[in-house]
C-alpha cells in the first residue's frame, strides 16, 4: 500500500479521531487537543492481507487510545516487517494519543 492509501484507509477503520501531523500540531498549539502519550508503537496481529493488517492495527490503536484516556490519534509512522522465511509481514504503527475537546 502507498502512504496515501494507508492514510486514507486507516481512519475509516478506527473509532478514534484521526489527525494528520500538521492538524495535530495546530490543535495542540490552539489548546483544542492535549498530547497524552507520544511515540507509542503497536505491532498489529498478522491479518494475511494488507487491509486486514490495517483493520488489526486500527483495533489496537483504538484500544490504546481508550486506555490512555484519549479520543484521537496521530499516525507518525508505519512499516511492514518480514517476520519469517515465508515472507509473511507484520504491521508496526507508531502514533501519538490525544485528548481533544468536542466541537
Amino acid at each position: 500500500m502507498t502512504p496515501v492509501e494507508v492514510n486514507n484507509t486507516l481512519p475509516t477503520l478506527t473509532k478514534s479521531t484521526f489527525f494528520r501531523q500538521a492538524q495535530a500540531t495546530e490543535a495542540i498549539n490552539s489548546n483544542t487537543c492535549k498530547l497524552l502519550v507520544q511515540g507509542r508503537t503497536y505491532v498489529a496481529p498478522i491479518g494475511f492481507t494488507t487491509k486486514n493488517d490495517l483493520k488489526n492495527a486500527a483495533k489496537g490503536i483504538d484500544e490504546w487510545v481508550q486506555m490512555d484516556g484519549g479520543n484521537a490519534y496521530v499516525l507518525l509512522n508505519y512499516k511492514w516487517v518480514t517476520v519469517n522465511d515465508d515472507g509473511s509481514t507484520q504491521l508496526y504503527v507508531d502514533f501519538d494519543t490525544l485528548l481533544c475537546s468536542k466541537n
